[in-house]
């Protein structure tokens, strides 16, 4: 008997579990239609609130409230989305691919609230709203996503801003000096501004939003980085042009102090890549790279810096730019002799830059003498000299060689 009730027990759960199975199945396109309908309210309500909001002869404190409490009804219904359609279609295995991606990004979000809240914060209002503009691209009309994309490059703009900030003040106790404990914050702000470029820039570039053609050639040169697979070198060419579009888009959320600490991450990457390649052709190209971000680094960063801490570092700098400044302004100099006097100066220069590094620079230091004296520019002493008794000695390691 008991093992009999056991059998009847089991069967009536699975039985009543078919069962809710089957109705859920059905009720999910309801959810679904219920869903979609009071999204489509609610963004229709959000967009009207922040066109209203955008007139000047309106009351702007008035607006802006009607205008942020619209925002946070849209959002809550899209999260409602999340929770009550995505989530039950994944569970009961009716989700398309895309449905699957959304709910695998969701828990990637919600997984920051416990130990980066603020982060989180900006994060899933980012996700919320890119999962709508998807929806809209796919299933809209293109009145709708043109009256949408306003608002939307407006809050992203924001969103944007505030993670890049709150990874900036995350840097705030650290001094201009790369800090490599730190390195996880240095991925996530390339991360991010790449992120940024690829998603929100392009959409302002080909729809002329805020003038932002301005950016078009750099935002072209960008591009070519997203084709193939990248090796480390081609990883440390996009992040420079990266950071280089941000200083014109983040000046604030990305302060020069903060930007001087990327550019200090990637000129490590690319010395320890230099130092690191065999192969001669590799080593070439590489240390093309590098020398063009030193160039970067000083002449377009360093130079517009106004505050420095270490008055050493300001006055080692302003006998660079100086120099730099003579010899970029020469008119009878041919333009393979200017490359050639830029790069002795350049090379000079970080010299100086790693010769008090915690970092063993070893061998880029060798490379860089040995270029110096191809070029010229230092004279290389033998390792021998004459002794008393008028014969050589050439000191090899821990033995000498006598030579007549």
């Amino acid at each position: 008997m008991e093992e009999r009730s056991l059998r009847i027990t089991g069967t009536d759960k699975n039985f009543f579990g078919r069962l809710s199975t089957k109705l859920s199945a059905m009720l999910i396109p309801t959810k679904v239609g219920i869903n979609s309908m009071l999204i489509s309210m609610k963004r229709t309500s959000v967009m009207k609130a922040f066109e209203n909001n955008s007139k000047e002869d309106n009351d702007q404190e008035e607006q802006e409230k009607k205008f942020e409490n619209s925002y946070t009804a849209y959002l809550e219904a899209l999260d409602k989305y999340v929770l009550d359609s995505i989530y039950k279609k994944v569970r009961n295995g009716s989700a398309t691919e895309f449905e699957k991606n959304a709910l695998s990004k969701y828990y990637e979000v919600t997984s920051l609230k416990e130990n980066e809240y603020m982060e989180y914060k900006y994060r899933k209002q980012k996700y919320l709203l890119d999962l709508d503009y998807e929806s809209i691209k796919t299933n809209g009309k293109e009145k709708v996503i043109k009256r949408y994309i306003p608002f939307y490059i407006n809050k992203m703009d924001a969103i944007y801003k505030a993670i890049l900030k709150n990874y900036s003040i995350k840097l705030a106790n650290t001094s201009d000096l790369y800090d490599s404990s730190k390195e996880w914050i240095y991925n996530k702000i390339f991360y991010t501004l790449e992120d940024y470029i690829q998603n929100i820039l392009s959409i302002k570039i080909k729809n002329d939003i805020d003038n932002k053609q301005e950016l078009k050639e750099e935002f072209e040169k960008f591009e070519n980085y997203a084709i193939g697979k990248l090796d480390s070198r081609d990883n440390i060419e996009k992040n420079k042009a990266v950071l280089k579009i941000s200083r014109k888009l983040f000046t604030h959320s990305l302060p020069l102090v903060v930007a001087e600490q990327c550019y200090e991450k990637l000129l490590k990457d690319a010395r320890s890549l230099v130092q690191d390649t065999k192969i001669a052709t590799k080593r070439e190209r590489v240390y093309s790279t590098l020398i063009n971000l030193i160039e970067d680094y000083n002449v377009k960063l360093l130079s517009t810096k106004v505050y420095w801490d270490n008055p050493q570092k300001r006055e080692s700098f302003k006998l660079f730019w100086d120099k730099y400044k003579v010899l970029t302004k020469q008119k009878d100099i041919s333009p393979k002799e200017l490359t050639k006097q830029k790069e002795i100066l350049l090379i000079r220069r970080d010299l100086k830059c790693i010769e008090k590094a915690t970092i063993d620079y070893s061998q880029i230091t060798k490379y860089y003498k040995r270029k110096l004296v191809d070029y010229g520019a230092i004279r290389e002493i033998q390792n021998k000299c004459k002794t008393l008794n008028g014969k050589f000695i050439k000191i090899r390691s821990n033995e000498v060689e006598c030579l007549n």
